[in-house]
């Protein structure tokens, strides 16, 4: 898990380019994390704590809004069902 964060975190600031190089700065101050950690921390929840990993992923999206979900992801996470 820390693996896949750290990934997504040194990989934010190049997600939409085709970088090819594997010569680049790991941290800049650029970096952050993306939906892709809040939904790994939100399933590792569930996983230790056996909350329903449904009630977990829209809580998660609640607590963390604005990291780049996609648009059928965030009208999912704000919807009464359960069902993707």
């Amino acid at each position: 898990m820390i693996g896949a964060i750290a990934g997504d975190v040194i990989g934010s600031v190049y997600e939409w380019h085709n970088l090819k190089s594997k010569e680049f700065p790991l941290f800049t101050n650029e970096c952050t994390y993306t939906d892709d950690s809040v939904l790994t921390i939100a399933l590792a929840d569930t996983l230790l704590t056996g909350t329903p990993y449904i009630e977990n992923l829209k809580r998660f999206y609640h607590w963390y809004p604005n990291v780049g979900y996609g648009g059928s992801f965030k009208k999912w996470a704000n919807s009464e069902h359960s069902e993707p």
